[in-house]
């Protein structure tokens, strides 16, 4: 599928046939957005821009200079855009390429920042004069997006703790629940620290244009301010998560402790069962009575066995 955006007689017309390329010059084109395109979209796309698109391998590659790289009239940039689920996050690579002032996105599936931004343009489209202006448009509403799912990361920590904090029963499924969180949050941390390098880089190219120098500095502080808040979210996970384990911890050291002071209350009985058990001549008269003085010392020695304990502050 593809969206084409075009200007025609100072309005922005849009198109999903390939043919109106052949027909327009690279300079009334504003956006491409190909949405898993066929092979024959993309030959035609790359015979309008007079250059390769990148692959989906290539668009996945996590080396710096796959992920940003220029010519002398041309950008390319490949990025990840968080996509929540249920339960765990994915991430979905998005190819991006700056050609004067065109910009062409690839991607694999629908995405609601670009549906947000093609909306704007077809609404208001002054406020997005070229290429540039796109991206970071696209960019602006990525970055909220992960800004709510950090702030809703961050109410999920908050119930964890207070559920700690109120003394509910923590164990194996809770602890895969807090590793579960961990790891989304260092997706999106993984996501958000990307979107900071390509940002900076567009702003270190000669080809951005000054106008959206202020809005690209603002975008890095709120991406900076985005980085902090997750790295306190994890530390505050891996705290709880420390906090979970002791609790486990000391509940298992109190089983064991109950199951020890067991053990030792009766081996001084059994001790004495067993020698009065044995079958030789012992200094009692074999009578009744011999059966509760056994107990009776059994009960003695138990008990005498709980007061050390507890003179010990063992107990």
């Amino acid at each position: 599928m593809i969206a084409i955006f075009y200007k025609l007689n100072d309005h922005i017309e849009t198109s999903d046939n390939t043919e109106i390329l052949k027909n327009i010059s690279l300079e009334d084109v504003l956006w491409i957005d190909l949405f898993d395109p066929t092979g024959e979209e993309k030959r035609s796309v790359e015979h309008f821009l007079d250059t390769n698109l990148q692959s989906r391998a290539q668009a996945e590659e996590i080396e710096s200079s796959s992920r940003y790289s220029e010519t002398h009239d041309t950008i390319f940039i490949n990025t990840d855009f968080l996509i929540p689920g249920p339960e765990n996050y994915t991430m979905e690579s998005v190819s991006f390429i700056l050609k004067g002032d065109t910009i062409t996105s690839i991607r694999q599936v629908p995405l609601r920042s670009f549906t947000d931004i093609q909306r704007r343009i077809v609404a208001n489209p002054r406020i997005y004069p070229t290429g540039y202006h796109i991206l970071i448009g696209i960019l602006d509403n990525r970055i909220d997006l992960d800004a709510d799912m950090i702030e809703l990361m961050s109410k999920e920590v908050a119930q964890y703790s207070k559920r700690v904090s109120l003394g509910e029963d923590v164990g194996q499924e809770f602890l895969l629940d807090i590793n579960q969180l961990q790891e989304n949050t260092m997706m999106v941390r993984e996501n958000i620290v990307d979107k900071q390098r390509m940002l900076s880089s567009i702003l270190k190219s000669e080809k951005s244009p000054d106008s959206v120098t202020n809005k690209l500095n603002i975008l890095l502080k709120d991406v900076a301010s985005l980085i902090n808040h997750t790295n306190f979210s994890f530390e505050r996970l891996e705290y709880l998560q420390n906090t979970v384990l002791g609790l486990i911890n000391l509940e298992q050291n109190n089983i064991m402790k109950i199951f020890t002071l067991v053990s030792v209350l009766l081996i001084p009985p059994t001790l004495i069962a067993s020698i009065f058990g044995m079958n030789i001549q012992l200094p009692l008269f074999g009578g009744y009575w011999d059966i509760v003085l056994l107990g009776g010392l059994m009960l003695v020695v138990v008990f005498v066995v709980l007061y050390i304990f507890r003179r010990k502050r063992m107990l």
